[in-house]
């Protein structure tokens, strides 16, 4: 199911209005904001796969002890229930800083590629906008993964479902661009940052360090990994300039910390 094109165009001011809402973690310029009280999901919107708009589906994310838990100990298996946990608030020039680390197995029944593999979402569409049965946002992904023992894996990789970057000026539509990141183990606390400056330029960094840089996020209208034309159909900019923030689960546990943004409107 898909939203019909007139709520479509619709659901894509949505963005527009919570932007001017007075939420509680809406950042001043300057100023680095918690995004979590550190006690429930207030500020966000859960979407999982199959499953209806704000369903915490099997209590999938958590906040226990100020951390903020992807968990899928309720879960008998994962038969593709892919979630994301949207921030109600559309952003478009700021820096996201978080700190992750991975725990425990990815779902038996997962993609091999699950493994030890999450993410944060920039510039994505708005959860309202979602199919019921879609499985990833039209976005751009900050993409977590750790060490298999097989070798190096950098972490902070671009992933772009639905979507197309600009690199070097030249337009850059393979799903995965590699970071220079360094390979890390699971259980180890990394910090992660990502620049994003509108449609201008966007800049990962891992513990303090850049790993990857690029312009021009914009949506694929070849509906690579996601779709991308009903949302241009219903209007929508190809060139995003601004989205919401969204945090993925994908089938394997991983933690959340320091969840902190900081405005760059000017």
């Amino acid at each position: 199911m898909t939203p019909s094109s007139k709520n479509l165009r619709l659901l894509l001011a949505l963005p527009l209005l919570f932007a001017a809402t007075p939420f509680s973690h809406a950042a001043e310029e300057g100023k680095w904001v918690t995004l979590f009280n550190g006690k429930d999901l207030t500020g966000w919107t859960p979407k999982i796969t199959g499953h209806p708009l704000g369903e915490n589906t099997h209590n999938t994310f958590r906040i226990e002890d100020g951390i903020l838990k992807v968990s899928y100990d309720g879960y008998d298996k994962f038969d593709k229930q892919y979630g994301h946990l949207y921030t109600n608030i559309a952003y478009s020039r700021y820096i996201f800083r978080c700190e992750y680390r991975f725990e425990g197995k990815m779902m038996a029944d997962a993609p091999h590629y699950v493994n030890l593999n999450s993410g944060v979402m920039i510039h994505s569409q708005s959860p309202q906008s979602m199919g019921l049965n879609q499985e990833f946002p039209s976005s751009i992904e900050f993409q977590f993964l750790a060490d298999e023992g097989k070798g190096k894996r950098p972490t902070g990789n671009m992933c772009s479902p639905g979507t197309n970057i600009v690199m070097d000026g030249k337009l850059i539509t393979q799903h995965i661009v590699n970071s220079t990141s360094p390979t890390f183990p699971p259980d180890e606390w990394v910090k992660i940052e990502v620049e994003v400056r509108g449609s201008d330029e966007v800049i990962h960094r891992v513990n303090g360090v850049e790993v990857l840089r690029y312009q021009k996020p914009q949506l694929d209208p070849e509906n690579k990994i996601s779709p991308a034309t009903e949302l241009l159909d219903a209007g929508a900019a190809k060139i995003l300039s601004y989205g919401h923030i969204a945090l993925q689960a994908e089938g394997q546990g991983v933690w959340f910390r320091n969840i902190e943004l900081k405005s760059l409107e000017e």
